[in-house]
């Protein structure tokens, strides 16, 4: 896999002989993007922070993996921290930082001391002087969101801030600040010093497969072509992005280009790539239920039509699994969902409901079934 070639300090030394601006210019070219849900080019928000006047800057590597079946960035921690931890040397190279955090999902504690020790290492080869500090997550889903986590490691409570301002202009302790995640940091020593880097995509696969895992691909690659390779267990019914990007009917889009523009189309959402596959022995209404638990549980409370919604949303979908929901429920909950989409005040809130929408769109049928 390309993800995990080492390139032991060699694009470090690369990056301070070209300068920052050829450095910024160079990702800008190979047109890497970030690769956490948002796709924004990265090079454009390095340029965004470099230009920003300021004493001080800041590197936050957004480690808190959180959306279920999701697991590419733990795989890299895992197998190849050398370089992303090379990576967020250069990207503070490039911005001119002199500290960087590591944000690292609660649940990856036991990964610390081994990260740690290799941050240590590295340091020392390269002769660095960089502050960079691993800060642990308390837990949070929301805290995935980069306002949420400026909060979280200013000591304040992990919630999305409105924007502008945005971080690269103020972001933490209101300094302009570059987050970008383990994937897309990983990517940057490898298309410094490789001629023939690809910008190809982690995605992690799982469901009701004999292989899951995390599986390097080309983008644009077609549903059909990934969903091979997981090895389905029977035949494919759904394929869910996650909790946060909704589900989409296997054969109606097998032959789709997975693409974040044609997902968009179809009012999903790639997200981070992941794909969990359902199969038919499984049940729309069960996975939706499911789903809406976990929102419940993560809503951070703010605003209160993801705090009072998300529950509601629960309590319908609960009865209907259950066989005691009217018809008027289902309406009630249908209208409910939009409310909840068009009026939460963050990302957590406003896609919570795509997984509902998106499955009363193509399986409707499943609900209307269980009615009374």
């Amino acid at each position: 896999m390309q993800i995990l070639k080492k390139t032991n300090l060699k694009a470090l030394e690369k990056a301070k002989k070209l300068g920052s601006e050829k450095i910024i210019a160079l990702v800008s070219k190979k047109g890497l993007t970030g690769r956490a849900g948002g796709g924004f080019p990265t090079g454009k928000k390095w340029q965004m922070v470099k230009e920003t006047p300021a004493n001080e800057k800041y590197v936050i590597c957004n480690a808190d993996e959180g959306e279920p079946g999701t697991f590419k960035d733990r795989f890299i921690l895992e197998n190849n921290p050398e370089t992303l931890i090379e990576g967020i040397m250069i990207a503070c190279f490039a911005v001119n930082a002199k500290k960087a955090y590591i944000y690292l999902r609660s649940e990856y504690t036991s990964l610390k001391p081994k990260l740690q020790k290799t941050i240590n290492e590295v340091l020392k080869k390269a002769k660095s002087k960089l502050n960079m500090e691993i800060f642990s997550g308390a837990g949070s889903y929301v805290v995935g969101e980069e306002t949420a986590i400026i909060a979280s490691i200013e000591g304040k409570r992990g919630q999305p801030n409105l924007r502008p301002p945005y971080p690269t202009t103020q972001g933490l302790f209101n300094k302009p600040t570059v987050i970008n995640n383990v994937e897309t940091l990983t990517n940057i020593p490898q298309l410094v010093l490789f001629d023939d880097w690809k910008d190809l995509k982690l995605h992690s696969l799982s469901g009701c497969v004999n292989k899951p895992g995390v599986y390097e691909l080309p983008i644009g690659i077609k549903l059909k072509d990934i969903i091979k390779l997981a090895e389905p267990k029977n035949k494919v019914k759904a394929i869910y992005f996650g909790c946060f990007g909704g589900c989409l009917p296997y054969e109606q889009f097998k032959e789709m280009e997975m693409k974040q523009e044609n997902i968009c189309k179809q009012n999903c959402a790639l997200g981070s790539s992941t794909m969990i596959i359902v199969d038919e022995t499984k049940s729309i209404v069960d996975i939706a239920t499911n789903i809406a638990k976990f929102y419940e549980f993560e809503s951070c409370g703010r605003c209160t039509p993801c705090r009072e919604g998300t529950m509601r949303i629960l309590h319908f979908l609960e009865e209907i699994s259950l066989g005691k929901a009217t018809k008027e429920d289902f309406e009630t909950l249908q209208e409910l969902a939009w409310v909840i989409k068009e009026t939460s005040f963050c990302g957590l809130g406003q896609s919570s409901m795509n997984h509902l929408l998106s499955a009363l769109q193509y399986f409707k049928k499943e609900f209307e079934a269980k009615l009374k």
